[in-house]
């Protein structure tokens, strides 16, 4: 008789925690949850005498939600901050006289260069009876910083305060 799916002990599932977001400016350690990249294709419909014909269209990556700890060393807080500021974001302040530079504002290039160009999430498990194997390794090409949210206090609890950022990126490549 032909051994069960699951009843099977070579088989290892992969698991939801184990894995490791890899940014620049930001330690691997402070991150507690990650979305894995996902994408949707555009729908384009066309109406022949009553009847509607769907057609793919054009990709688009949808963007990772990520959620970080911040610890006092090393401040996460400020470590985004500096991802801002090299992204090309100026403080406003009492000086707001033209330099000889101009004004500056962010941009792609900038923000993209802020996170050193690839965001790379792993994800981790047995393979081949060898722990700490690479099972998955995603690639998000291109990306940038779209929000974040720095959290709440709360004097009734005594939970780590949570950063949640969204990150978009032009694609992903699963290595």
């Amino acid at each position: 008789m032909a051994e069960k799916f699951w009843a099977g002990a070579n088989l290892e599932p992969k698991r939801q925690h184990r894995w490791l977001l890899l940014m620049s400016g930001v330690p691997s350690f402070v991150v507690k949850t990650a979305a894995k990249p996902s994408y949707a294709i555009n729908n384009t419909e066309h109406k022949y005498f009553g009847h509607t014909f769907n057609y793919p269209g054009n990709v688009t990556w949808n963007p990772v939600d990520v959620t970080l700890v911040d610890p006092i060393d090393p401040d996460t807080s400020k470590g985004l901050q500096t991802v801002l500021l090299n992204s090309g974001y100026d403080i406003p302040d009492a000086r707001l006289e033209l330099n000889s530079e101009g004004l500056f504002t962010v941009s792609k290039q900038e923000a993209v260069n802020a996170l050193g160009g690839i965001i790379t999430l792993q994800q981790i498990g047995t393979r081949n009876n060898k722990p700490n194997q690479i099972l998955e390794e995603w690639d998000m090409h291109n990306p940038w910083i779209e929000k974040v949210d720095f959290g709440k206090l709360d004097y009734s609890s005594d939970a780590m305060v949570d950063i949640s950022m969204t990150i978009r990126y032009d694609y992903a490549i699963l290595r």
